[in-house]
C-alpha cells in the first residue's frame, strides 16, 4: 500500500479540475423540464468552438469514443462501401477492426508502429481511384498508443489535389481539446473525441463533430443502427433534448471543463500543452532512452512512448511506479506490450503536476535497474520549462550600521 495521493499521468483518463468535480455533485434532475435543454446547446455551442467547426452538428452519446467512432460510421457508410485506412498504431487498428465487423470493405495500409499517417500513399491510392470508390478516408489524429501526431491538413489535401468526394474521417481522441485542431479549415467530415481526455471530464461520453456533408449523406445512408441514430439527435443541437436519459451530473462537469477551456482560450491551451511536452521530452532525451515516434515532427504534444531498454520490462517499471510512488502510467499496447511505457501530459497539466511525473518516472527506471543518472531528467525539464523565467534582482547593498547612541 503507498501512502499519500495516487497521481495520475495516464493518457486518458487525465485529472480532473476541481471545478469540474465540484460541478457535477448535482442533485438528481428532470431531463425533460422546462430550461434544462441550455445546459446541453451551452455544451454544443462551446464545443463547436474547440472544434472550430462552421456548420454541421455536434453530438453527445453517452459512450466512449469509440462508441462515437460507431455512430460516425454507420450513420454515413453503407454496408460494403470501401474505405482507406492506415494502421500505424492500437488505436489505428482497432478502428479497422471496427469498420472490418461492420461490413464495410476496408483497404488498408500499414505503416510501422511510430510512423505517422502514410499521406503521399493516400494520395497515390486516391489519384487511382477514378470513379470514386473510395468513400471514405479515416485518420488517426493522434496515436496514443505511439505518441504519434499525423497531419490531418496533409490529407485533406491530398483529397483535394485528388478531386476526390471521399468523406473525412478524424480520431481526435487524444488531441482535441490539446492539440490544433480545425474541424472547418482541414475539412473533417466527422471528428471523434471522448469525455475522459483533452476535455477533463469522467468516462463516459463519445463526442462526434459532423460536418454539413457527413449530415447529408447520413439521409441516405443505409448501414443499421438505431442508439446512434442521428436523425434522433438533431433536436439536441437547438433545443438541447436527448432522446434517452443523458448521463445529467457529466453534462454539468462538461460544462465547467469547456469554461475552464475557454477561459484560457485554444490558442494558449495548445500552446501549454506543446510547452508541457516539450519539457517531458527533455527528461527523456536527458535518460538516455528513444521514444516510439520515428522524428520529432511526429511528436505528440498529449503522450509520450518511451522505449525501456531491451532487458527491461516495462511493465515491471509502471508496477514500481504505481504500488512504490503512487504513480499511474500508461503500458504498451498491443505489440508494445512490456516494451513501452506512456506518460500522459494532457489536460489539467502545468509545469508542478508535470515534475512529479518526470521524477517519479525517473524514480520507477532507476528501482527496475535502467542505468540512468537520477535527477537527470527532472533537471532537464526543470531547465526547459524555466528557461526565460528567472528574474534578475538588483544587488542587494549592504546598509551602514547605525551608531548607537
Amino acid at each position: 500500500m503507498t501512502i499519500g495521493q495516487t497521481h495520475l499521468f495516464t493518457p486518458g483518463p487525465t485529472p480532473i479540475p476541481e471545478a469540474v468535480r465540484r460541478a457535477m455533485n448535482v442533485a438528481a434532475e428532470d431531463h425533460r423540464a422546462p430550461g434544462f435543454g441550455a445546459l446541453a446547446t451551452e455544451i454544443t455551442a462551446g464545443l463547436r468552438e474547440i472544434l472550430r467547426m462552421d456548420g454541421g452538428n455536434v453530438f453527445l452519446f453517452p459512450g466512449s469514443g469509440s462508441a462515437a467512432w460507431e455512430a460516425a460510421i454507420t450513420n454515413t457508410l453503407n454496408p460494403g462501401d470501401r474505405v482507406l485506412m492506415a494502421r500505424h498504431g492500437h488505436f489505428s487498428v482497432l478502428w479497422a477492426q471496427m469498420a472490418e465487423r461492420l461490413g464495410l470493405d476496408v483497404e488498408l495500409i500499414d505503416v510501422a508502429w511510430g510512423a505517422g499517417c502514410p499521406v503521399k500513399e493516400i494520395e497515390r491510392r486516391l489519384g487511382a481511384d477514378k470513379d470514386d470508390s473510395i468513400k471514405a478516408v479515416f485518420v488517426t489524429h493522434n496515436e496514443t498508443a505511439t505518441g504519434v501526431t499525423s497531419d490531418v491538413a496533409a490529407v485533406r489535401r491530398a483529397l483535394d489535389m485528388s478531386f476526390h468526394d471521399a468523406l473525412l474521417f478524424v480520431d481526435g481522441v487524444s488531441s482535441i481539446g490539446s492539440i490544433e485542431f480545425r474541424m472547418a479549415d482541414w475539412g473533417v467530415d466527422l471528428a471523434v473525441t471522448g469525455s475522459q481526455k483533452g476535455l477533463m471530464c469522467p468516462a463516459g461520453l463519445g463526442i462526434l463533430g459532423v460536418s454539413d456533408k457527413a449530415m447529408a449523406a447520413a439521409k441516405t445512408a443505409t448501414m443499421r443502427r438505431a442508439y446512434f441514430e442521428f436523425a434522433d439527435m438533431v433536436n439536441l443541437q437547438t433545443e438541447g433534448f436527448f432522446p434517452y436519459t443523458p448521463p445529467i451530473p457529466l453534462l454539468h462537469g462538461m460544462r465547467a471543463a469547456i469554461n475552464l477551456l475557454q477561459t484560457e482560450g485554444m490558442d494558449n491551451v495548445i500552446a501549454r500543452h506543446a510547452r508541457m511536452a516539450t519539457g517531458v521530452r527533455a527528461a527523456v532525451q536527458a535518460w538516455g532512452l528513444e521514444m516510439v515516434a520515428e522524428h520529432p515532427t511526429l511528436y505528440s504534444n498529449t503522450v509520450t512512448a518511451i522505449r525501456t531498454p531491451i532487458h527491461i520490462d516495462a511493465r515491471e517499471v509502471i508496477a514500481i511506479a504505481h504500488d512504490e510512488l503512487g504513480a499511474s502510467f500508461g503500458g504498451g499496447l498491443g505489440r508494445l506490450a512490456g516494451r513501452v511505457f506512456r506518460v500522459g501530459h494532457l489536460g489539467w497539466v502545468n509545469e508542478g503536476s508535470l515534475t512529479g511525473a518526470v521524477s517519479m518516472a525517473e524514480m520507477a527506471l532507476w528501482r527496475a535497474g535502467v542505468d540512468i543518472e537520477l535527477g537527470a531528467g527532472i533537471a532537464a525539464a526543470q531547465r526547459y520549462w524555466s528557461d526565460g523565467k528567472r528574474r534578475d534582482r538588483p544587488r542587494v547593498v549592504e546598509s551602514t550600521p547605525i551608531a548607537a547612541e
